[in-house]
Parts: structure tokens; sequence; C-alpha cells
């Protein structure tokens, strides 16, 4: 069965990096798009950046544009979410699925970003 595993995350400062890691199992990794959203506390789901299947194109939020970079590896089925310049907005659960038609979701990993 589909399996996503989200890690990489912690407690930065602001204007700090993480990197979030995403491990997929129980499909074809290399032929869908994948996308990374977050849940705030309190909050609803609110979707940050997505990428096509063959990496050739990437899509971010407003919000997180020029400070977040995802990224692809197929041959290790994972997808990658580099956060830089990190604000306390950011503080969230962050998870990683395909842009629609859901898998299950993960546990999600948990970013705090607080000075």
């Amino acid at each position: 069965q589909v399996q996503l595993v989200e890690s990489g995350g912690g407690v930065a400062q602001p204007g700090g990096s993480l990197r979030l890691s995403c491990a997929a199992s129980g499909f074809t990794f290399s032929r869908h798009a994948m996308s990374w959203a977050r849940q705030a506390l309190g909050k609803g789901l609110e979707w940050v950046s997505g990428i096509y299947s063959d990496g050739s194109d990437t899509y971010y939020a407003d919000s997180v544009k020029g400070r977040f970079t995802i990224t692809r590896d197929d041959s290790k089925k994972a997808v990658y979410l580099q956060m830089d310049r990190l604000q306390t907005e950011d503080t969230a659960v962050y998870y990683c699925n395909r842009p629609h038609s859901w898998w299950p979701w993960g546990q999600g990993t948990q970013v705090t970003v607080s000075a």
C-alpha cells in the first residue's frame, strides 16, 4: 500500500534553514507529480509547493516563493523541500502527497520557527 514518510523537521530560528524529506513507497513514484502542504495549529491545510513527475517544473505558494525549493530524486523515491529564510509563519506540520486525489496522509513532520 502507499506509504509516505516525512522527516527533517525541527526547531529553527527566524532566518534559518531546514530540509524536509519525504520517502514514498507502494506506487510508481516517477509517474506522479508530488507536492508539499502544511497545516498550522488550528488552521486548515495549505498547499506549499509542487513538482512535475519529470521534475521539469515546480510551483510555489506566494508565501514561500523565493525561500523554499522543491526537488525530487526518483532513484530514491523521495521528494525534498529546502526551506531557507524561515519565518515564524512557517511553523506548521508539513506533509507530502500528490497534488490531487490524495493518498493516505503520512504522519507529517513538525517545523517550528521561533526565536
